[in-house]
């Protein structure tokens, strides 16, 4: 039993690694990506953003396509695709992933629920924490 505990630990760690440089390497495309439509775009409107997150959802569509195709390939390169670099270069790639599942699945009520709650708790928690953030006084 305790050798395949630490069988099972290695490969959790060799996935946990796979995500880690993929989410790696995710966060530099975004940086720059962003960087690169920011200084372009030069409006308040939040277009590098945009770009980021619509990009991501249809780089995890051709994923989520490709994955279909090939069911050969590995945990590491679907787990170093997904969550680690899409998962790096934004989460509303995997949020919109996990929609078009509910879709597909025709779970509409967990469809609306999860977009809906998503979309204004997600405005209402930034809001909260900036509120609270701005609200503590330094020393």
């Amino acid at each position: 039993a305790e050798n395949l505990f630490l069988i099972t630990n290695s490969v959790n760690m060799r996935l946990a690694l796979w995500v880690g440089i993929g989410g790696f390497m995710g966060s530099i495309v975004r940086y720059l990506l962003s960087k690169y439509i920011f200084s372009q775009a030069g409006s308040a409107f939040p277009w590098a953003t945009l770009a980021v997150n619509l990009s991501g959802c249809f780089i995890i569509g051709l994923l989520i396509g490709w994955f279909a195709r090939c069911e050969n390939l590995s945990a590491e390169v679907r787990m170093f695709l997904t969550v680690g670099f899409c998962g790096g270069f934004t989460t509303f790639s995997t949020f919109a992933s996990e929609s078009l599942l509910l879709l597909k699945a025709g779970e509409w009520l967990n469809f609306s629920l999860y977009t809906v709650i998503s979309v204004t708790c997600g405005i209402a928690l930034t809001a909260l924490g900036s509120f609270i953030a701005l609200s503590v006084r330094n020393g």
